[in-house]
């Protein structure tokens, strides 16, 4: 159980383009099949070993495809990777699980092959957030899994569990909370936002960020830790010696089936889901086989799989899946999410950096 809990929370850092993500040379595992083939970048350690037993084969033998799995590298270094090799007309994965900011950077050079909807006709079960389009409304990348972050509480301090965001404001709580470190893969600023000004929208421009910025500031006093090591965060969260903070929902499962003292809690405000795409580079020739595979992700069946077998959330919508409540609430909600505000970390990356660090840990 201790595997999965690190190797989750490390493909989410790569997923996040976050430093915490560990490098991985890109080392494919083939499965045979008669003609046809294709290369699936997905995030390296327990999540393609997951994929490599439990969906790719099964793939194989419904399509006739054989995939060589090639575990991506950090999410900036992979994109990095596919733009160079697609200049000198390579692929180095067909298909590749990307992140919501890679795939707006990826987006600026057309680095993704538009996908075509008439060929991915399970797509119709996605829920809206999960297609992901150029701005003149191509189809970049289909969802291909999702994760939340919750506010979670140590059971033995926190007998009640909170239901609100608010919480982190709570002067109760001061010295108490753990925040994950960057202002990129916490998403505070949305949480801010939804819980105080109405919604994202509120951070459609640079007075509304910096309103959300101060506001954010005055959670100070009740942070403990900023923490870029997710696994000091959940060992202290165990521990009660900081019972409350932001943290993978499936994760916190994995650890209160464990018999820890922990609770992941949807906040009424909603969770943040977070995801990673589906996208098709430019230099693949393997455009048919894409789809396929594409499709045949979107199946409820196999988003189910993914949910019992990886602890990812669904992408497709609830009411097509077999997933019983126990198995649905393990890995998500009904609650309407927080959607992080991607553009935001793409157009003003520099800007939002600078202001975290003068406002928020600094």
């Amino acid at each position: 159980m201790k595997k999965i809990l690190n190797t989750s929370v490390g493909r989410r850092g790569v997923l996040a383009g976050s430093l915490a993500g560990v490098g991985m040379l890109a080392m494919p595992s083939i499965l045979r099949a008669q003609d046809k083939s294709l290369k699936v970048g997905v995030y390296g350690g327990y999540f393609k070993d997951s994929f490599d037993k439990n969906i790719f084969p099964e793939f194989t033998k419904a399509s006739g495809i054989a995939v060589e799995s090639v575990a991506e590298p950090t999410g900036e270094a992979w994109l990095v990777q596919l733009e160079q090799a697609a200049k000198a007309g390579q692929a180095p994965a067909d298909v590749s699980m990307m992140s919501q900011v890679a795939m707006l950077k990826g987006q600026s050079t057309d680095l993704w092959t538009p996908l075509d909807m008439d060929k991915i006709k399970n797509a119709s079960g996605l829920i809206d957030a999960f297609v992901n389009k150029y701005p003149d409304g191509r189809v970049a990348g289909i969802g291909a899994v999702a994760w939340y972050i919750t506010l979670v509480t140590n059971t033995d301090v926190f007998k009640e569990a909170p239901t609100s965001w608010e919480a982190l404001w709570d002067p109760a709580n001061a010295d108490k909370l753990g925040l994950l470190a960057l202002v990129s893969n916490s998403f505070l600023l949305e949480v801010t936002a939804k819980t105080h000004f109405g919604g994202t929208n509120a951070l459609d421009t640079e007075e509304g960020i910096l309103k959300a910025f101060e506001k954010l500031a005055e959670v100070k006093p009740n942070v403990r830790l900023w923490y870029r090591d997710e696994a000091q965060f959940e060992q202290a969260l165990k521990s009660g010696e900081i019972p409350m903070g932001q943290y993978y929902h499936d994760v916190t499962g994995l650890a209160a089936a464990d018999g820890h003292p922990v609770r992941s809690t949807f906040p009424k405000e909603g969770g943040i889901l977070d995801s990673g795409c589906w996208a098709l580079s430019r230099a693949s020739e393997k455009s048919e086989e894409a789809h396929v595979f594409i499709d045949y992700m979107c199946q409820p069946a196999i988003q189910a799989t993914l949910s019992r077998k990886v602890g990812t959330a669904p992408t497709v919508k609830r009411e097509l899946l077999d997933l019983t409540d126990e198995e649905f609430a393990a890995v998500s909600s009904d609650i309407d999410p927080i959607i992080p505000r991607y553009d935001l970390y793409q157009t003003k990356a520099d800007w939002l950096n600078q202001k975290w660090t003068e406002l928020i840990v600094g």
